[in-house]
């Protein structure tokens, strides 16, 4: 199988780059695409793997890039959300599969609108396969079948970093700013009562314990593509939510600024040029020279769900211990390849809860050291 991931040099991208190295057939194809081909090709010599391989990639030409992506089996789109349709359509086109990390909701419905085409080609696109969106989905489905008349769905994600390190930027980041400083400024969506509401960014902080190391976290309503599907994918749903939590240092700096006016998407003119202060600020903190690590890694992260239901409450949770990123950067390859291996089939525009197996899909995920812990309790 020849498989394609679009930013594929990017923070996420080479993660699910080095996850199909892993674990890819020994006859597969693996390529790295990217806007900026030298840094797609600099990756794909690292791995010294003749199954990788690099190409330039310009996704705002759907022509190009449908023609880059020939012969493809499955398509990842690792790259910036606005651009997820440009992807999607070069994949119809060349009659591929398609896999991507999210669309932050308001894109996330455009791309819905999308299943006729996939449909008529016979092909699978799968929205928000990351770790949320994506294993919060999944978890969302495998609680639900626990449990009689799903009533509530709550989504929430916390992590801590204790790796010690020198020379700390002054904004450590492992994704994109751009996506975190809309998360902080677009109005985030929740389901209550049976109806979508948006409420203020940053709202309805509150403190929640996960277990240990995690431990105490407060976590917020943010934008995000769970909000999208859940509601529609288990009728007689009356509540559904999104929370995350962050380092209190680290959203104290992403507030300022965003309260600066780097989250606008308005251009301005800076000597005669137009540029987006959002695009600015995102190409400046990614350009930080990275951190020095010192010792062992120290990381913990946990994606929960807890789901309510008649006369029960499942709360289920996926521990990522020590390999950073991996939760976001792993699931996409995974599901490319149980595609691949015809553990998940159909056609159409999907979200995870709807088309991925929870079982099979976990079972890949602890071949990643992920862990799953689920909690069931009576009412």
């Amino acid at each position: 199988m020849k498989y394609v991931v679009i930013g594929g040099a990017g923070a996420m991208g080479r993660i699910t780059v080095r996850d199909f190295v892993r674990f890819a057939e020994s006859d597969d194809e693996i390529v790295v695409a990217d806007f900026d081909g030298e840094k797609a090709s600099v990756l794909a010599r690292q791995f010294k793997d003749p199954r990788v391989t690099a190409v330039a990639a310009d996704v705002r030409d759907v022509q190009s890039t449908a023609k880059a992506l020939t012969g493809t089996f499955a398509v990842i789109n690792c790259i910036q959300h606005h651009m997820n349709l440009d992807v999607m359509r070069a994949a119809v086109q060349v009659q591929a599969h398609y896999i991507d990390l999210g669309g932050l909701f308001h894109m996330t419905l455009k791309q819905l609108r999308l299943d006729a085409e996939f449909r008529r080609v016979g092909k699978l696109a799968i929205l928000g396969m990351g770790a949320a969106p994506g294993i919060t989905n999944v978890l969302a489905r495998m609680g639900a079948d626990q449990v009689e008349n799903v009533r509530e769905i709550h989504c929430r994600v916390a992590s801590v970093d204790k790796t010690k390190y020198r020379n700390t930027p002054a904004l450590p980041i492992s994704y994109s700013l751009q996506t975190i400083l809309e998360e902080f400024s677009i109005d985030p969506a929740v389901f209550t009562k049976g109806k979508l509401k948006f409420v203020s960014p940053m709202s309805g902080m509150e403190p929640i314990r996960f277990p240990p190391p995690v431990g105490l976290q407060r976590s917020m309503h943010t934008i995000h593509s769970e909000l999208a599907t859940l509601p529609q994918s288990f009728p007689g749903v009356r509540e559904v939510s999104f929370k995350i939590a962050f380092d209190a240092i680290f959203l104290d700096r992403v507030k300022f600024l965003r309260d600066l006016g780097f989250a606008s998407q308005e251009p301005i003119s800076m000597g005669g040029v137009k540029v987006k202060p959002i695009e600015v600020v995102n190409k400046v903190a990614m350009s930080q020279r990275p951190a020095k690590q010192i010792g062992p890694t120290n990381d913990y992260e946990i994606v929960r769900v807890i789901v309510k239901g008649k006369r029960a409450t499942v709360i289920l949770d996926c521990h990522c211990k020590n390999i950073p990123d991996v939760n976001t950067g792993a699931p996409p390859a995974i599901v490319a390849r149980m595609i691949a291996a015809g553990e998940i089939t159909g056609s159409g525009v999907h979200p995870p809860e709807t088309i991925v197996p929870p079982k099979a899909f976990f079972s890949h995920l602890a071949k990643r050291g992920l862990r799953l812990r689920v909690l069931n309790s009576k009412r």
